[in-house]
Parts: structure tokens; sequence; C-alpha cells
């Protein structure tokens, strides 16, 4: 069987279990919508974790932003993996003792108020909205990719499956539909790493292989580095970025997981505090595998491509190069009419002066997405189609499984905490639910119509939902755990002038006069970085405010000494 063969069969084999296991544990109740019924296993309850955090940035745009970037790609896989790490020590137990399974619900109980609360649902709904977009995105280069359509087309036939299953099963099928995912992307991620790696350097382990040597000896860093130099990048494993913007990315991207609402929902999906650290454990590790290996991916996969296509004439290419042609996310322009493909960057002056100019090149004629490296990559290494056709039922999972959580976000934001916390009160649980469901199907459909024409890479986009997490909830989570003197005045207004703020510098250099201009970057900090400084400007007013008002009340100020005492649980509240 060729490619789309096996394709059709796997992704159709997954999306028939994916379907199934919805239906299996379809929702009956709010609890169950919203929290699995809170009785999950940890391990299964750590898998599902994993497959929502590792979205379609961590499988298709993580390594391929590295393979681009090399080094300065190393801030997305420290800030990812560090972020979960902070979450899972630092605050998840915390937020689980509390009590209240959605954000919004912990900031209008700690700060005594119902400002708190909405503001708190708006920075969800801006955050988790961001970053729908970007799985979004990634769903439609999955399906482009596997059914041989344009990227927009993807997109819609994406959208259409994740309606079904998050309207039908809320967080219980999510969930386990989510430990499905994990078991097909985990898997679909490894395998051709595995493949890739004995075949470049004869080492089974992708994670030392890309320390090793090729069949002519030559180390294979050692070999990238050459490549990306005559072609005018700068070295693959040396650092090209700000020192400050790598550090701001980095932290963005830390702290903005600590903020991130479906993924601190998953700690209540389990029985106790202790099964919400343990799940959490769990969760790391199961995370690690995929996110050890993304460098080795990025590393193969760049030396693969320059190798394989570049000075080639149009001509012979491969037939993996028609097949993304047919996508629109790799094009291939003979700007000087030689019939041969000239890739280089074009960005570098020097070398467009030089290297370019003395061999009549006008300019680099091929255009690559990032977001299809992973996809590619097998079929740029020659791997059988059962091995192409299972990373693109991977890739399906990794966007599908963020996804379809991210919406579950936005719709208990909207029927939990603004209709039956504020709007209508006396709502039955049954009106909850259908609301909670409406919620959702126009929840994507807007995040479908977003996806449709996104403002950058998936790993990208996703960054900026980070920045905007970091800027808004960070600082109203770490302070209201740990500092009893902290007040809803300052929590307020540390939020909304955190998070205007950094969407407003994101705005400004990504779709309004700043875009094209990195030059005028503040103290050369990307919009990528940018909710690192929000999050300190929302920290210090915070801070500033909260002494110059009065105190919480006594009972929050008890409240916030209970649960930092390590003993007891309290089960998930929803009503």
């Amino acid at each position: 069987m060729g490619v789309k063969e096996w394709s059709f069969l796997i992704v159709g084999l997954t999306f028939l279990l994916y379907i199934l296991v919805a239906i299996w544990a379809r929702a009956g109740s709010t609890k169950e919508f919203y929290v699995a019924g809170g009785g999950v296993h940890p391990i299964l309850n750590g898998m599902a974790t994993a497959a929502d955090w590792m979205s379609a940035a961590s499988f298709l745009s993580m390594a391929g932003l590295i393979s681009f970037m090399g080094f300065d790609g190393s801030q997305y896989l420290l800030g990812w993996t560090g972020g979960y790490v902070l979450l899972a020590l630092l605050l998840a137990p915390y937020l689980r003792k509390f009590g209240k399974f959605t954000v919004p619900d912990f900031i209008g109980d700690r700060y005594y108020s119902q400002t708190a609360r909405i503001v708190a649902v708006l920075c969800a709904l801006f955050v988790s909205f961001t970053y729908v977009v970007g799985q979004m995105k990634g769903v439609g280069v999955a399906f482009s990719k596997f059914l041989g359509v344009d990227f927009g087309t993807g997109v819609i036939i994406g959208v259409a499956i994740v309606f079904f299953y998050a309207v039908l099963g809320g967080m219980k099928g999510i969930t386990y539909t989510q430990v499905a995912q994990y078991c097909v992307l985990i898997f679909a991620f490894t395998v051709p790493a595995i493949f890739i790696s004995i075949q470049m350097v004869g080492n089974p382990i992708p994670q030392i292989g890309m320390g090793g040597n090729l069949e002519d000896g030559t180390a294979l860093l050692t070999k990238l580095n050459q490549l990306s130099v005559e072609l005018g990048f700068h070295e693959y494993t040396s650092a090209n970025k700000p020192m400050i913007d790598l550090f701001c990315v980095t932290a963005a991207l830390m702290l903005g997981t600590a903020g991130l609402p479906h993924v601190i929902v998953r700690f209540f999906t389990v029985p106790k505090v202790r099964d919400a650290r343990k799940s959490a454990g769990w969760a790391l590790l199961f995370i690690a595998i995929l996110y050890t290996t993304a460098p080795a991916v990025a590393a193969f996969a760049r030396t693969n491509l320059i190798t394989t296509v570049d000075n080639i004439e149009y001509d012979k290419v491969p037939t993996w190069f028609n097949s993304w042609e047919e996508t629109g996310l790799l094009e291939f322009e003979d700007k000087n009419g030689d019939g041969r493909i000239q890739y280089y960057n074009d960005a570098n002056e020097d070398f467009v002066n030089t290297v370019a100019a003395a061999n009549n090149w006008k300019g680099s004629e091929l255009k690559i997405d990032r977001d299809i490296m992973v996809l590619a990559n097998p079929e740029i290494a020659n791997l059988p189609a059962w091995v192409i056709a299972l990373v693109v039922a991977g890739g399906l999972a990794a966007a599908l499984s963020t996804a379809a959580g991210l919406l579950l976000v936005i719709s208990s934001s909207i029927s939990h905490d603004l209709l039956k916390k504020w709007l209508r009160p006396n709502i039955t649980e049954k009106q909850e639910l259908r609301a909670a469901r409406i919620a959702i199907a126009v929840a994507v459909l807007i995040a479908g119509y977003a996806g449709y024409n996104p403002p950058d890479y998936v790993a990208a986009i996703v960054a900026f939902a980070f920045g905007l997490a970091a800027s808004s909830f960070f600082p109203a989570i770490i302070l209201g755990i740990f500092d009893k003197r902290m007040n809803m005045q300052g929590a307020v207004l540390g939020m909304v002038i955190g998070i205007v703020f950094t969407a407003s510098y994101i705005i400004y250099f990504k779709f309004g006069a700043g875009v094209g201009h990195p030059e005028q970057y503040w103290f050369g900090i990307s919009p990528e970085g940018i909710g690192t400084i929000g999050m300190f400007l929302n920290l210090i007013i915070a801070m500033i405010v909260s002494r110059m008002t009065s105190a919480p009340p006594l009972a929050v100020q008890q409240l916030i000494e209970e649960i930092r005492i390590p003993r007891g649980s309290s089960k998930a509240s929803i009503h």
C-alpha cells in the first residue's frame, strides 16, 4: 500500500477509537463534563495531561522551529519543560486543595469579588482562544497532508471532528480520548526518530544519535553547522538572538504554563490531592519522552532537507516535494530561470552580496512552512509508507487533544463562571450542561475561522498565548496562594494592566505598524517574550496596590493558611 492508503487506514482506525471512547465516556452530569467525575486514575490522568500539554506546538512545530532556529529554538524546549515542572510542584497541589476547578473560580473566591471573577473569565477566554487558533492551524497542516487537500479545507475538516467529540463527551470523554491520543502521538513521534537515527548515524536512540557520526565519519552537528554556514545561515549550534530575548521568551513560556486553565483543570479529575501530585509526576515522565527526542528530530530533519533539495534540478525533485507543494505549505519559485532550486538565507546581506551575486542567484527560491518539518521528515528520509502515515495520525492526535481541552476551558468559563456564578445562579444542572455544549460549539467555529488565517507558526501563536497567561494569571495565582496580604484591588488591577500591555505589544508588532520591524522591539524583546515584562508589571502593581488598600477579610487569610498545610484534601467544587 502507498502512503495515502496507509494514512486512511491508520488515521481512520485512530479516529474510530477516539469516537468510540467519546461515546463510551459521554458526560451525563456537570461534574463529569467539567472534571470527569473526579475519579480518573493518576497514571491515566498523567497520560491525558501529557496529551493535553503536548499540543500541535510540541508535536509539529517545536522540532520544526528548532530545525530552522538551531540553538535559539531551545527557548521553546526549556520554557515548556520548565513551565510544567513549575506548575506541578509549586501551584497545582495548592489549587487542587483549594477546591475550585477553574482559574476564574479560584480568583473569584480567593479575591472575594465578582469583578475579579469576570476579569479572570475574560483573560481565560483571550488566552484560550489565542492558544486554540494555533491548534487549528496544526489540524489544518496535518489534514491537508493526510487528504491531499489545501490547508483551508484541512482546517474545516478538523473543526468538524473536534466539534463532535468535545461537545459530546465533555471532560470525561476528552480525558479518556486523550489517553488514547497520547499513546498514538508518542508512538508516532518516536518510531520515525528511531528509524532515522539508525539510518543516519547507526544508533537506535535518537537522543544519543544526535551526537553521533555520519557515514563519512563527520559528526552530525558539525556537518549541520557546515551546511548552515554555506547557505548563509548562522551555525546551528550557536546563538543568534539577543540573550535578553532568549531569557524573556523562555521565562514567558515557563510562567505562562502556571496560568494555563486547560492544564490546571487536569488536577481536579483525580480523587485526592495526593493523586494530583502522582499524576503530575507521571505526566512529567510522559512529556519528557517527546521533549528529549525533539532536538534529535530537528537536527535530522534539517540535515536531510538541505542535502535533499538544495541545488537540485526541479524536474528531479522527489515525490514528497510535489505532494507538499499541493498543500501550499511548500513553494518553489524559479527566480533566475535555471531550473534548479537555490535555497539560502537571503536576509544575510554579506552572503547575498558575495556568494549569491557571484552565482546569479536572485533570492532564495524555496519557501517552507516550518510546521511541516516533522510530518515531512519521514518522507524526506524515504521511510516506509506506514511510518509516514503514523506521523500524520500523531500530528492530528496532538492538535486535537489540546484543542479539545482548550475548548472545554472556554465552555466552562462561559457556562459555569459567567452563567452559573453570575448571570443566572438558579440555572439547573441540565441547563448549565446545555449552555456548556453550545459554548463549545460556538468556540469551535470561531477558532476554526481564526485558524484558517493564522498570524504565525503554530509554536509562535502558542507562545503568544503563554505570554498572555503569564502576564495575567501567574501573579494572581502565585500571590493568591503565598501572600495573605494580596487583595482584590491589587489582583484585578495587576491582571488588567498585565494583559492589556502584553496584548497591545503583540498586536502592534504582529498586526499593526510594527510588522516587519524587529529593530523597534523594546530592548530587543520579541512579541513571544514580552509576556515576561507584562508579568513583572502585573506583579509590581499588584503588590503596591494591595499594600496601599485594605487587607483581605480574615476568613480569606485563614483559608490561604489552610491550603498550604500538607494534610487532608478537599473535593473539587463545581457549584
